[in-house]
């Protein structure tokens, strides 16, 4: 997701003149009140707390890269020009959103983006935005399908990778469906702006930018969140069901 309170603000550019995406990632739910590292060494191993942790930061930085490199698709070369086109973690991240992924299990990514360079204003900032959703679902697919083909021809990942697959998955199916609620800044927002005029002058208002983070935390916060985990699990299973049927025929 993108966005931030000045991003709101500022006729057809829809944004200020640097906007940037900030993607918010929770940890799993179910872990306990204490440190989650702790818990999930605990529970399952070392393994599963570095394998968590490079899907959560891979997949955010991917996330990030799609939101650049639509931007560059649409005329904006402003990730480019800041470098962070690259791979490097550090450069979408930095260390107050991993120091705060280690202490609290929440993690954000930045990509700055220049509306007034887009071709088409709003309908090119909502390409822009559905880009780092669309490469979370895309993550899902692969991880998933390739899990589904193991399981279906009886390939030998391991327990462990298999069960690392699995988490991609389910994390990144869950990532693109938190995004794509209709909240500023939230990936979702600047969609339905670029949809609809009426919704782009919505979420101009002041009183809403200034609202929504707000209301962001009370649905993650107050079972939003839970909701939105069930329901990436509800996915996973029937694309897994789905997958290994089709491919068992």
């Amino acid at each position: 997701m993108y966005g931030s309170g000045a991003s709101l603000q500022g006729g057809e550019r829809f944004g200020a003149r640097c906007a940037r995406y900030r993607c918010v990632f929770c940890t799993l739910p179910g872990m306990g009140s204490g440190w989650w590292i702790h818990e999930m060494n605990h529970d399952y191993g070392a393994w599963m707390v570095a394998g968590y942790a490079l899907i959560v930061i891979f997949s955010i930085s991917l996330h990030e890269l799609a939101h650049g490199w639509a931007a560059i698709w649409q005329g904006d070369r402003t990730p480019i020009e800041s470098g962070h086109m690259t791979w490097n973690p550090l450069v979408h991240m930095g260390w107050p959103s991993l120091l705060m992924f280690a202490v609290v299990g929440i993690a954000w990514g930045l990509m700055p983006v220049d509306p007034s360079r887009m071709r088409h204003g709003r309908r090119s900032m909502g390409w822009v935005a559905l880009a780092g959703p669309a490469m979370n679902v895309l993550i899902a697919f692969i991880t998933l399908t390739v899990l589904a083909v193991a399981v279906a021809k009886n390939l030998s990942f391991g327990e462990r990778m298999s069960t690392l697959l699995w988490i991609a998955g389910y994390i990144n199916l869950a990532l693109a469906m938190l995004n794509l609620l209709p909240i500023p800044p939230l990936d979702g927002s600047r969609i339905a702006a670029g949809l609809s005029i009426k919704a782009y002058a919505f979420f101009n208002r002041p009183d809403v930018a200034g609202a929504s983070v707000f209301v962001l935390l009370a649905v993650v916060f107050l079972g939003g969140g839970d909701l939105i985990f069930e329901a990436a699990r509800a996915g996973v299973k029937w694309y897994m069901m789905f997958a290994e049927r089709l491919l068992s025929t």
